[in-house]
């Protein structure tokens, strides 16, 4: 038996009942389909990437206050204000960017709640720098394909 072709269980993303997704800030990574590709990184794809989440942040579907586009993968620092799950917000946004983009994401994408401010600042740290540990950039203000939203 070939356990390679057997696929990847699918990731629960439902959040306790005792937690309330409005008051809490997730680290989300979504990876393109192709890993290994730049795609995401080609100026045109990586500006309508970074106006979805800013468009997002305006309409109070969620707040972001980091993302990063990375060529083959997105990071970001979300909390998720609309009345529906997470889990719906993000499968609407990946495959609004599907359309409207091109973007071939992986079906599965990874969550991971933050516990507090120290937490956050390590995850931004860590989303921020990913350029610079991918020996893209030597100053993380470097990398164009970065949002800040303002504190």
């Amino acid at each position: 038996m070939n356990t390679f072709s057997n696929p990847r269980p699918r990731l629960n993303h439902d959040v306790p009942h005792w937690i309330r997704e409005s008051e809490e800030i997730f680290f989300v990574t979504v990876c393109s389909q192709e890993r290994g590709s730049d795609y995401l990184t080609r100026a045109p794809v990586a500006n309508a990437l970074l106006e979805t989440v800013q468009h997002r942040n305006k309409t109070g579907i969620w707040w972001c206050s980091a993302f990063v586009v990375m060529p083959d993968h997105v990071h970001g620092l979300i909390r998720f204000s609309s009345p529906q799950p997470m889990s719906r917000v993000m499968q609407l946004w990946k495959s609004w960017t599907t359309r409207s983009i091109g973007v071939q994401w992986q079906r599965q994408w990874f969550d991971h709640r933050l516990r507090g401010d120290e937490e956050w600042r390590k995850k931004a740290d860590y989303l921020l720098n990913n350029p610079v540990r991918a020996g893209l950039v030597s100053d993380p203000l470097e990398w164009p394909w970065r949002f800040l939203a303002p504190r």
